[in-house]
């Protein structure tokens, strides 16, 4: 299998979409010559001509309009928000056009989109480039909101994207389009079965981490440091937040009996807090030893400073101490 970055693993994807799909184009702003704002793009202007890789204006409106009227007449869009924060000028499209026009015109149209954008913080990119929105869009129905963590899944679920028939908000966190390891660049899948499906990085015993995202790699970080090795630490990717896999995080609670949920997001109504509600109220309740506990990013907006930005997000010094706490204030 060949190491790749992140950042690579989903140009192959890419690659593979446009190949398998003649409709299929990619649309947004600088990913033709210049390659993309992170180079994902770079090289397929070469590759595939302007007719499928199309640079288009300073317009996030007309960017996703225009994959809405390409997807609902039988193309297979796909489309870069530069950064995810830009989303924000497009949500007229995403969310009251794509999101509906399949339960409006009663299961006669399909809306197979994909809309990808550079997400989270971590940059020093400040409070207009470093957002995490993806809670916005969990709350839209018909939309599905995916957040890969490392190459091989980001590769794997673009493709389960790209073959689902709704439109699909795809989050790529800045900090893990450098991550490098070892991908399967296996083929096109019939399905899209591995949308909604969560994963467990790490089996234990002693209390549930979820996280998504970047987030995770944080998690997975923390929970090798020496004063954790005691305790059997059972770590969940959401990977798809919408749908979300409550099954398998509720499974794992009745087994640990604590949960801990780690996001960079804010609190306030978020994918972790939906989680956790979820949990509580499941069968998973009788069993919990304890509240279960969310560490999220503060509820301001993003420094750019470096300082201030590891102040906003929760750093691996954090989760250990909470994961230590949760564990040893029961005992």
């Amino acid at each position: 299998m060949p190491e790749m970055t992140t950042g690579q693993a989903i140009k192959e994807a890419l690659s593979l979409c446009l190949d398998s799909n003649d409709t299929t184009f990619i649309a947004g702003e600088d990913i033709g010559v210049y390659g993309g704002a992170f180079g994902v793009t770079d090289g397929l202007l070469e590759k595939y001509g302007h007719e499928r890789i199309k640079d288009t204006p300073i317009s996030e409106d007309v960017i996703a309009g225009l994959a809405v009227g390409a997807a609902i007449t039988g193309s297979k869009p796909i489309v870069e928000m530069q950064f995810s924060d830009f989303i924000v000028n497009a949500m007229d499209p995403i969310v009251n056009q794509a999101a509906k026009l399949h339960f409006m015109y009663g299961g006669a149209v399909n809306v197979p989109m994909i809309v990808r954008g550079a997400s989270g913080a971590g940059t020093g990119a400040a409070a207009q480039h470093s957002q995490s929105l993806e809670s916005w869009f969990c709350h839209v129905p018909g939309l599905k909101v995916v957040t890969p963590s490392n190459p091989q899944n980001a590769f794997d679920l673009l493709l389960a994207s790209f073959v689902d028939p709704n439109p699909v908000i795809f989050m790529e966190h800045k900090l893990i389009y450098k991550l490098k390891s070892e991908v399967n660049l296996g083929p096109m899948p019939s399905d899209s079965s591995e949308l909604g499906k969560s994963k467990v990085i790490q089996e234990g015993n002693d209390i549930t981490v979820v996280s998504y995202s970047n987030m995770v790699n944080s998690v997975i970080s923390a929970a090798k440091e020496d004063s954790l090795t005691d305790y059997s630490i059972e770590i969940i990717d959401l990977l798809t937040l919408a749908p979300m896999d409550s099954e398998s995080v509720i499974n794992s609670v009745e087994k640990t009996k604590r949960l801990l949920v780690c996001q960079e997001a804010p609190a306030s109504s978020s994918v972790g807090s939906t989680l956790i509600s979820e949990v509580v109220t499941s069968r998973a309740f009788k069993a919990l030893n304890q509240s279960p506990e969310l560490l999220a990013g503060l509820h301001s907006p993003m420094p750019s400073a470096k300082h201030l930005e590891t102040t906003v997000i929760p750093q691996e010094e954090d989760i250990v101490q909470k994961i230590k706490e949760m564990i040893e204030n029961e005992q």
